[in-house]
């Protein structure tokens, strides 16, 4: 293969890649930045897509994430790799700040900002062994679910204006600058 390593890396060097990568965290950015901005749909489309797959980062469905942004970005007519795009919101550096919001939030809406603090603490290993994960809804996953709604809706509506506003204004550059690149060549004098 033309791109291959010629070595494997290991996969202790893919993982520290994975956490931290070579260049840095605001190279990728500008990278996904970019390819979403080229994606040949509309700016609806694109900022759709973007919004769906925020706020499904948004849910504690880990593994589920791209699924739901899917079936999000659908119903809203949005681009599907946009909408892949999207779930990048959801990463290892921003997941724990996700979930402590979305958890600290859901039980100031469900009104029992001090549950867990009042019965034994949630096992995690025992509950793993037991096979009892109902055991999970009440203290983490319902919090969660209710809390990650609000506010994935917020970063979903603040990215959706974000980049279709974003969207449209590099799509009207671009197409100025192909017109202007036609009529400098359509024209006799200049070689045409």
């Amino acid at each position: 293969m033309i791109f291959k390593r010629r070595d494997r890396e290991q996969w202790h060097g893919r993982m520290r890649v994975w956490l931290l990568p070579r260049r840095n965290y605001a190279r990728s950015f500008r990278y996904y930045w970019k390819r979403m901005l080229r994606i040949k749909a509309t700016p609806h489309a694109i900022a759709a897509g973007v919004a769906a797959g925020a706020f499904a980062s948004f849910t504690p469905f880990m593994g589920l994430h791209f699924l739901l942004a899917f079936a999000i970005a659908w119903l809203l007519a949005g681009n599907m790799i946009a909408a892949a795009l999207g779930t990048a919101v959801g990463n290892p550096l921003t997941f724990p700040a996700i979930w402590a919001a979305t958890h600290g939030t859901g039980r100031a809406i469900l009104g029992n900002s001090t549950a867990g603090t009042d019965g034994p603490p949630v096992r995690l290993g025992k509950i793993w062994e037991t096979g009892e994960l109902t055991a999970l809804w009440d203290p983490i996953f319902k919090p969660m679910i209710v809390g990650g709604v609000p506010l994935g809706l917020a970063v979903a509506a603040a990215l959706y204006v974000l980049t279709r506003f974003a969207v449209a204004a590099f799509q009207h550059r671009r197409r100025l600058r192909l017109e202007q690149a036609a009529g400098v060549s359509a024209n006799p004098e200049f070689g045409g």
